[in-house]
C-alpha cells in the first residue's frame, strides 16, 4: 500500500551537463573545503548559484548518513542543464570537507555563514562567472541569511527554509515525535541553550541531539531570527515551500514573506522537505523519497526555479 501513496511523477530526467561534479577545493586558514561545480553545456560565462545544504551531516548531494535522496544532486544537474553553473559545497567537517573542521565543539552558525562569504568571494573572483545567486536548502537558508550582508547575492532562495528561530521549530518538532516526559526534557535544555548555557549531561536518550559538542552551535544557531535577517536582503528573493513538508511548514514561507514585501514566496503542492512529490504527511509515507535517489524532484520546483534565477540573474 505504501508506494501507491507516492506520487508517480513521470518526468523525463534533464539531459546532464557538460561537466558533472567537476571537483573545486577551496584552502582555507584551517584545512580545504571541498565542492562541485555543475555546469552547462554552452560555453561560459555563465550565471553561477551556490547551493547550500541543510542542518546535520548533510553533504554537497543531499544526503546523509540516513538518508539518500539526491536532492541537490538532482538540482544542480538540472539548473546546469539550463544554463547556469552550479556550485554545490560539502560544509566544513563533512564529506569531503571532514578534515577542515577537528572538533565538532569548535563548529558556529557563523563558522559556516564565514564559509559562504569565502565560496561567493571564490566565484566573484573567476571570470567563468557573472551574477552569483544563492540557493539555501532547509537551515542552508538561514545559512545565507547571516552571510548575506558580506556575500551580497544578486538573487536568494531559500528553499523548505526556516522563517523562525530554529528552537521554535525544534521544539515543534519534538512534540510530535516524544513522549510527553522526554519532551519536557528536552524543553529544558533548549530553554538553558536559549539562555546561552550548556547542559553537561543530557538524557542519554536525546545524546544525539543535545551532545555537549553540539551545544555550542545549537546557542549560536538559537541566536538568530530568519525573519529578521531576511529583511536586510536587498536583493530579489523567492521563498518556495511544500504543502506536505514535514520539517519545515508553509507557515515558515510566509512568515519570510511578510518580513521582506520584495520577497515572492510559492508554496508546491505535494511537495515534501527532500523536495519531491508526496501525498501524505505520515512519516511511512515520507520515508521512501528520503531513501530513493531515483524518484525525480517536484516537477514544479526546478522551472520555479529557473524562471526566478532568469529574471534575476540572466541566463547563458
Amino acid at each position: 500500500m505504501l508506494p501507491s501513496l507516492i506520487f508517480a511523477v513521470s518526468v523525463a530526467m534533464a539531459p546532464p551537463p557538460r561537466l558533472v561534479g567537476e571537483f573545486v577545493e577551496l584552502p582555507t586558514p584551517t584545512g580545504v573545503l571541498y565542492a562541485s561545480l555543475d555546469l552547462p553545456a554552452k560555453p561560459g560565462p555563465w550565471p553561477v548559484i551556490l547551493i547550500h545544504a541543510g542542518s546535520g551531516p548533510t553533504n554537497r548531494d543531499g544526503n546523509g548518513p540516513l538518508t539518500r535522496s539526491d536532492n541537490l544532486k538532482l538540482l544542480g544537474r538540472e539548473l546546469a542543464a539550463r544554463g547556469f553553473a552550479v556550485l554545490r559545497i560539502d560544509k566544513r567537517g563533512i564529506a569531503a570537507s571532514a578534515k577542515a573542521l577537528t572538533k565538532e565543539e569548535d563548529i558556529r552558525l557563523e563558522t559556516y555563514a564565514d564559509d559562504v562569504l569565502a565560496w561567493a568571494n571564490w566565484l566573484r573572483k573567476d571570470p567563468c562567472f557573472t551574477r552569483v545567486g544563492y540557493i539555501g536548502h532547509s537551515e542552508g537558508a538561514l545559512i545565507g541569511l547571516l552571510a548575506q550582508k558580506n556575500a551580497k547575492f544578486d538573487a536568494f532562495v531559500s528553499l523548505c527554509g526556516p522563517g523562525r528561530p530554529l528552537q521554535e521549530i525544534l521544539r515543534e518538532q519534538l512534540k510530535k515525535n516524544l513522549p510527553d516526559e522526554l519532551y519536557k526534557q528536552s524543553d529544558t535544555i533548549i530553554t538553558e541553550l536559549v539562555a546561552g548555557n550548556t547542559v553537561k549531561d543530557p538524557p542519554k536518550t536525546l545524546a544525539a541531539l543535545f551532545r555537549p559538542s553540539v551545544q555550542p552551535y545549537l546557542i549560536s544557531s538559537f541566536k538568530y531570527d530568519p525573519a529578521r535577517l531576511i529583511t536586510e536582503v536587498t536583493s530579489p528573493v523567492l521563498v518556495v515551500s511544500g504543502t506536505t513538508d514535514i520539517q519545515v511548514g508553509a507557515m515558515d514561507a510566509r512568515r519570510l514573506g511578510e518580513a521582506n514585501p520584495r520577497a515572492t514566496v510559492l508554496t508546491i503542492e505535494g511537495m515534501n522537505h527532500v523536495l519531491k512529490a508526496v501525498d501524505g504527511m505520515h512519516q511511512l509515507i515520507q520515508l521512501p523519497s528520503y531513501n530513493d535517489p531515483s524518484l525525480p524532484l517536484h516537477p514544479k520546483l526546478v522551472p520555479a526555479i529557473e524562471n526566478f534565477f532568469n529574471r534575476s540573474l540572466g541566463s547563458k
